[in-house]
């Protein structure tokens, strides 16, 4: 990835990118949220079939803003909506497996412990994402 004066070829600093990524995820947690709510409690969809569907509709919501606002492509391409799913897929396994590894083996408030999962998914979604997905050519 070219990089010139702390920027990256699509003119953003990285820290600004970053920014942009934290939000669109924030974002993505009300969608997540209430499209579970829709599905469960209005569409009277099993829990277990709504909390992944509502998932996935935050990650196409995620996927969405991230390309438009945060890496300013103009046109959705259905290749790297697959890799940010897979991305995606990834940070859910690290927030899964840092929970239980520090819940299980280090005693830690599961709250905490979910929190510290979330920053490690966090920063591999946006490693991935801005050398795999959204690479600059």
């Amino acid at each position: 990835m070219a990089r010139k004066g702390g920027m990256l070829r699509s003119g953003l600093p990285l820290t600004i990118k970053l920014a942009k990524f934290g939000a669109v995820g924030l974002s993505g947690v009300g969608v997540n949220t209430l499209f579970l709510y829709l599905l469960h409690e209005r569409a009277a969809l099993p829990l277990l079939l709504a909390a992944p569907l509502a998932v996935e509709a935050s990650i196409a919501s995620n996927f969405i803003l991230n390309n438009h606002w945060t890496f300013g492509r103009p046109t959705l391409a259905f290749i790297d909506f697959a890799k940010f799913n897979l991305v995606s897929l990834g940070g859910l396994v690290i927030t899964t497996g840092s929970l239980y590894v520090l819940v299980t083996l280090v005693s830690m408030y599961y709250l905490l412990a979910n929190l510290v999962g979330i920053g490690l998914a966090t920063a591999w979604n946006f490693a991935l994402n801005v050398l795999w997905t959204w690479r600059q050519p």
